[in-house]
């Protein structure tokens, strides 16, 4: 039997399923929509395809499925235009159901195009990475990214349910596993000093560990909680915004590099450890918690500064352009111990654009 977590927001709650009997449950899931007459396809990518050959062919021969490019390119207009069109072609309507098996970028972009074709039909989340396990796949953020920034265009839409079935993780690439725990020991800093202490004291995880299950749900119970809170970002202070610890930064690599350079999680790393001086600057943090940080990273085999030099206005333009920017303001998320967080407004840009190069941009 699976076990059940529920993502409490009245009329749009959904349950995370996890543990033994998860595939199970999604194919009877999946059964049950069918008998009841409504239409259900799939989204995933080439490399899912590949890898998961075996646990794609048990979901039904007969599922329509559309197999997208691997990667962050992938999470644009051109194909969110793609899925709406193969939506159509066959022959979806308003009862039906859309499932995205995949990664962070499959769920994020399956997900707006469920909220965008024939003005919103459900959508399920099957993810196939760590990092879609413990923060993606749960919370209803869906979108694509622009050449001006990271997820600049989007909506949110709540999943009906998400399936978490950590064997899927078994044929998941180490450096993905690696950028998975990059939201682990963010939301860890976040919001569960003692879950950090525990991934200090622990060998290194990967897909096998017996510990990881349960890190996982840690995780997405910690994210279910913001989210019911604050379901679309709108406090004004902490709330929803508080999960884009590291994010600031991290965005700004992606974009500058072209989303092809960094996997998202890897650019998260160096996210973390940015938001980390900052938040040594200010006084909030002191020079053990954020060496105690960066050794958590690099443990992981996470990078913590950048892996060659970027230009640091066009770093700070970008930031300039995140969506978490307010009234033309940079918004930051800064930790006041480790477990803790908040957000800040009007930090001058001094005491960031210097960080950059620390982290071994180059002043252009």
């Amino acid at each position: 039997m699976s076990e059940l977590l529920k993502v409490e927001l009245g009329k749009r709650s959904y349950p995370i399923h996890f543990g033994d009997g998860v595939a199970d449950k999604l194919r009877r899931d999946i059964a049950s929509l069918r008998a009841a007459g409504r239409m259900v396809a799939a989204i995933t990518d080439q490399n899912i395809k590949k890898r998961q050959s075996d646990f794609l062919s048990s979901l039904g021969t007969d599922l329509p499925l559309l197999a997208l490019p691997a990667g962050e390119k992938t999470k644009s207009f051109t194909h969110l235009e793609e899925i709406c069109e193969f939506l159509a072609l066959k022959g979806l309507d308003r009862s039906g159901c859309l499932f995205a098996i995949g990664g962070g970028v499959v769920g994020d972009l399956a997900g707006f195009a469920a909220a965008s074709y024939l003005r919103g039909i459900d959508f399920h989340q099957i993810p196939t990475t760590l990092l879609a396990m413990v923060d993606s796949s749960v919370g209803g953020k869906t979108g694509v990214n622009l050449s001006a920034g990271k997820n600049l265009a989007g909506a949110f839409h709540q999943p009906k349910a998400v399936y978490i079935d950590t064997s899927l993780l078994e044929t998941l690439p180490p450096r993905e596993f690696a950028a998975g725990m990059a939201e682990v020991i963010k939301t860890a800093l976040l919001a569960d000093r003692s879950l950090f202490e525990h991934l200090q004291s622990e060998d290194k995880l990967d897909p096998g560990s017996p510990q990881l299950p349960g890190i996982i749900r840690r995780c997405c119970e910690i994210k279910a909680g913001i989210v019911a809170e604050d379901e679309e970002e709108r406090a004004a202070q902490g709330g929803r915004a508080l999960l884009n610890l590291g994010h600031t930064f991290a965005h700004a690599i992606e974009t500058v590099t072209g989303y092809g350079s960094y996997l998202h999680g890897e650019a998260v790393a160096v996210g973390l450890v940015l938001a980390a001086r900052l938040s040594q600057k200010l006084g909030q943090i002191n020079e053990s918690e954020v060496a105690a940080i960066r050794k958590a990273l690099v443990a992981c085999d996470l990078p913590v500064r950048l892996t060659s030099p970027l230009s640091v206005s066009a770093l700070c333009q970008a930031m300039k352009r995140d969506k978490k920017v307010r009234g033309g303001d940079v918004r930051f998320v800064l930790l006041s111990s480790i477990g803790k967080a908040e957000t800040a407004n009007r930090i001058p840009e001094e005491s960031w654009r210097e960080l950059w190069v620390e982290a071994g941009a180059e002043n252009s």
